[in-house]
């Protein structure tokens, strides 16, 4: 077979599904043989970078690699900011960009970008797990195999591998693969695990902080058995936001940046013995500014499965590198041995401590740990219920618009309890982050790794193809709009009932709010209004896609969304809000005006 046919066959064993690219002269070989083999459909984004946008949001829904493709040249770089947001975030991503003829490199080739020219391999190495050129056909499989394993395991993240068009022309002879299954290595430091169990069970005020990495994992009914049982309150950073119910009685919502003024209290304002970090490089946007109150007295345990990431922002007492599902049931494996309970199937211990599945109440091993942790829990669940009456919400004030905090919980009224929310940079992030009860693990994302606007408005396109039967829907600032709404026609064009709801207010509401916050305040140099609303109704339209324009507060009700659902459509709906509100970033501001004194 043909270089071209075997990297594509290689994808499709690996159960690639989508690739999303833009067409042009130098992947051609990569587009017949994508027509030949039929088992991958090409998806053709309006914009390289949208197109890898789309291969983030598929990979972050489904947990499997996604896939993007480019043009040599302009198109490669319009990969670029996407592929970091993913490597910001873990997020397996294969990035494959076409390449003028190894023939001509160094003599000036329309769009070249090899080795004497714009080194794209290079540059692309500074923000991908891999990043190499097919040059020798010999080792085309192997390098393939070796993108595709090195993006799925470990801690995830993007890969890159530049198409040169005379190398994909060449014939291949394909070799006996080596087996590539079981990427992600579930590993755990057994004698780190038991020191672990014996802190959590000695704490008298412990806490668990879950981060982004935990939702990688695919933790989060490890992480609500272990809080659960143990009796260990919860935060989360705002990326992980929803990994754990944010309506449970031991949850403390998100910490940090537009985060819950009850999470700061417990865990800033007042002293913690035990801190367990789960999957979290304790970054700027859950630190607030990396805040030196943030310690516990005594010990921090840290999981990740990036050795590097422990101990990085804060000094850690216990280091346990793996994978952040895999060390939670060992947790709790050793929590019951410690006890003297013996330890029965996972699934048995997760029936019966969620009550599902026929699960009749907890075993004896189980019963003496919850014995054991009953005193503790009930004096944890005391003070979170206190700390969270000391911090009511304030009243909205009714305007003219929406208030964006009542269109979120109207947003959230709406829409059915499966919803997959993805949520763009700014203001709407802020609204979201502190508004919206996430009930369901791995139904909010929010691109902050790399904080990337236009992220929300492409990534949810490719989300959808990995959930077709659940509804997906952006919250998205006209600002982050403006930057990658075209995408709306990709979804039309393949029939993707994305569903995109515009925080309509005429500028970029972090930078303008934020600008007014500071003090001194910062002047309108670059502006941060429009001047103007634009309609986003017509834009709509005017791409095939449906357009819903409100107005009005309380119009945004579950009759209108249901209609909206059933009818199938991609819809945007261009929520004009009110530009006065001023959203929950005060954090932010003092974090960013402390690093600048």
């Amino acid at each position: 077979m043909k270089t071209s046919e075997l990297v594509v066959a290689l994808l499709a064993e690996a159960g690639v599904r989508y690739v999303f690219g833009v067409p042009g002269g130098a992947i051609e070989e990569l587009n017949t043989a994508l027509y030949t083999n039929g088992k991958i459909q090409p998806i053709v984004a309006k914009h390289e970078g949208g197109a890898a946008f789309m291969a983030d949001g598929y990979a972050r829904v489904s947990g499997k690699l996604g896939v993007c493709c480019a043009t040599a040249g302009p198109g490669a770089t319009n990969l670029i900011t996407a592929l970091v947001c993913s490597y910001a975030d873990s997020v397996p991503v294969c990035a494959l960009t076409g390449q003028v003829a190894t023939s001509v490199f160094g003599k000036g080739a329309i769009q070249e970008s090899g080795a004497e020219g714009v080194n794209l391999v290079s540059i692309f190495g500074n923000f991908t797990k891999y990043s190499g050129m097919l040059l020798n056909v010999k080792r085309v499989q192997y390098m393939v195999e070796k993108s595709i394993r090195l993006a799925m395991s470990g801690r995830m993240g993007p890969v890159h591998l530049s198409l040169p068009v005379d190398v994909m022309k060449m014939s291949v002879e394909r070799v006996a693969s080596a087996n590539q299954r079981g990427y992600a290595a579930k590993m755990f430091e057994r004698q780190g695990v038991q020191e672990a169990a014996r802190i959590l069970l000695a704490a008298k005020r412990p806490v668990i902080v879950v981060g982004w990495g935990t939702v990688l994992s695919r933790g989060a009914e490890a992480l609500l058995v272990l809080a659960r049982l143990l009796k260990i309150p919860v935060v989360t950073s705002p990326k992980a936001k929803g990994v754990f119910p944010e309506s449970d009685p031991l949850s403390l919502g998100c910490l940090g940046f537009a985060g819950s003024p009850a999470a700061k209290d417990y865990l800033v304002e007042r002293e913690l013995d035990v801190l367990l970090a789960v999957g979290t490089s304790f970054n700027e946007w859950m630190t607030s500014g990396w805040d030196t109150r943030l310690r516990p007295t005594d010990h921090l345990i840290q999981i990740d499965v990036d050795g590097e990431e422990i101990g990085k922002n804060y000094p850690v007492s216990l280091a346990l590198t793996g994978d952040a599902r895999t060390i939670l049931k060992e947790i709790l494996y050793a929590s019951l041995r410690e006890v003297g309970g013996t330890v029965s199937a996972w699934e048995e211990i997760a029936a019966a401590v969620l009550q599902k599945d026929g699960g009749g109440g907890l075993g004896h091993c189980l019963g003496k740990l919850c014995q054991r942790m009953k005193a503790r829990g009930a004096e944890q669940l005391t003070e979170i219920t206190m700390v969270k009456e000391q911090h009511p919400d304030s009243p909205i004030v009714a305007g003219e618009y929406y208030h964006p905090r009542a269109l979120v919980a109207d947003i959230q009224a709406a829409c059915p309890g499966e919803t997959i929310y993805f949520v763009d940079m700014g203001a709407t992030m802020a609204w979201a982050i502190r508004y919206m009860v996430i009930e369901q693990p791995y139904s909010f994302h929010v691109p902050l790794g790399f904080s990337s606007m236009g992220h929300s408005v492409a990534a949810p396109v490719g989300a959808k193809l990995a959930r077709p039967d659940q509804p997906v829907v952006a919250l998205v600032g006209d600002g982050c709009f403006l930057m990658h709404g075209m995408e709306v026609a990709t979804a039309v064009e393949y029939g993707i009932p994305v569903i995109w709801i515009i925080f309509n207010n005429g500028m970029l509401g972090m930078v303008h709010h934020g600008r007014k916050l500071f003090n001194p305040q910062v002047p309108e140099g670059l502006r941060s209004g429009f001047g103007h609303r634009y309609d986003f109704v017509k834009v709509a339209e005017g791409l095939g896609a449906k357009g819903l324009r409100i107005d009005c507060p309380g119009m945004l009700t579950p009759e209108l969304m249901a209609q909206v659902i059933a009818s199938g459509r991609p819809t945007v709906i261009d929520v004009w809000i009110d530009e006065t509100a001023v959203p929950p970033i005060h954090s932010r501001i003092e974090a960013v005006a402390n690093q600048y004194r």
